[in-house]
């Protein structure tokens, strides 16, 4: 590496977020990009591991030491070509991956880890504030036609993959915009969709064809697209979503979580949504179920559309906040996170369970709650209220 002490002389930096005060009036990303010299000294942190278990840790197998080399080095580059070698959505994952690389990091056995996830970021957008990411048409086709169904992460970075093997690519999506959970799940303040549209426009270029508000296997069907396509992959995602059976969930107010985040980043997007079907927390006492990612998010969500209050409740019993025993390094452990949605306010419940919905004219009003043990059994005596406008 270029500088071997480089982990002893600089300590890990935190991310940078616009305050919270200023954020939560917009749907603007909350963090900043980090400055190209700091990504310098944040990359020195990264040590000549005779095994680097960051590549054991990340799913798609980056190239970390090495890039984060080049990047101490200011070689930009070429650490944008060891990360396009294999990560299709770079800027994505830099965004909102949880990054199992850096609980996997050998300086995390006794310090704070490399911080691989940022520093991938900077390698993507140093490369396209530079011009360094170009569109690049495969040289020859082999003739081949092959239908990728659903425009996620995952049909994005086949279609991608088959493209530069020469094929000739068409991606289909029911939606009317492209992008899957990218586009209508995640917050443009995790997630700006002009980083989604930089590149897909760079596809486009590419040659990569574009079909959306197309229900493959209803409006094309299924042996109309295997008689077309010499290949078809079936990339769709999961939109069934897990409901909670208790009395009092026929009442007006209570929704899935992806509706109430999809709605809301078509508004964002500028969409016009009848008054009718408009979910708005402006106002009202919000309960979200769930202390996940998705929960998080609606929470953000909430918070940006004037919610009075913001409850987050969790079935699961509240995690410990250093790496427990039984989850040694290099696994991912089970930890408490704060999100920057949840800095931003409202209040955690751990080990809660909903046992019904109560309301007034047909709309929610209050949950009825219990807490539970470690095993999810309920405790006897422990019931009690949330009160709540919208769920």
């Amino acid at each position: 590496m270029g500088d071997i002490k480089g982990f002893i002389k600089t300590r890990r930096e935190k991310s940078e977020y616009r305050t919270i005060c200023e954020r939560v009036k917009d749907y603007d990303p909350v963090f900043v990009l980090r400055p190209d010299y700091r990504s310098l000294e944040q990359a020195s942190r990264c040590m000549d591991c005779g095994t680097p278990f960051c590549h054991w840790g990340c799913p798609v197998g980056n190239y970390i030491p090495e890039w984060n080399d080049l990047v101490f080095a200011g070689k930009w580059e070429k650490a944008l070509e060891l990360l396009e070698a294999t990560n299709n959505l770079p800027e994505i994952t830099g965004r909102v991956c949880p990054a199992p690389c850096e609980f996997a990091c050998v300086l995390g056995v006794n310090d704070d880890p490399v911080t691989i996830r940022e520093n991938e970021l900077s390698v993507i957008e140093h490369a396209f504030q530079h011009g360094s990411v170009k569109a690049r048409p495969p040289k020859t086709r082999t003739g081949k036609k092959v239908a990728v169904i659903g425009s996620g992460p995952a049909g994005l970075a086949c279609a991608a993959q088959l493209n530069q093997a020469g094929h000739t690519v068409t991606v289909f999506e029911r939606d009317d915009r492209i992008g899957g959970l990218m586009r209508y799940g995640i917050p443009d303040f995790k997630l700006e969709k002009q980083v989604l549209e930089r590149r897909i426009k760079l596809w486009k270029e590419e040659g990569i064809g574009f079909k959306t508000g197309v229900n493959a296997g209803i409006d094309i069907p299924a042996d109309k697209l295997v008689k077309e396509y010499d290949a078809v992959v079936l990339a769709g995602g999961s939109r069934v979503p897990r409901n909670l059976n208790v009395p009092g969930r026929e009442l007006k107010g209570i929704y899935f979580a992806l509706d109430y985040l999809k709605q809301s980043n078509r508004r964002v997007a500028g969409d016009a949504i009848a008054a009718a079907d408009t979910i708005d927390a402006k106002g009202k006492k919000v309960v979200v179920i769930g202390g996940g990612d998705t929960g998080s998010d609606c929470m953000g969500t909430a918070h940006r559309q004037g919610a009075s209050e913001v409850v987050q409740i969790e079935l699961l019993p509240k995690p410990p906040e250093r790496r427990p025993d039984g989850q040694p390094w290099p696994k991912y452990p089970v930890i408490l996170k704060t999100s920057t949605s949840q800095e931003e306010g409202g209040d955690r419940k751990w080990s809660v369970s909903t046992k019904s919905f109560a309301g007034a004219d047909g709309k929610v009003k209050k949950l009825n709650c219990v807490q539970v043990d470690a095993a999810l059994k309920e405790i006897p005596g422990t019931d009690f209220v949330i009160e709540a406008d919208l769920v």
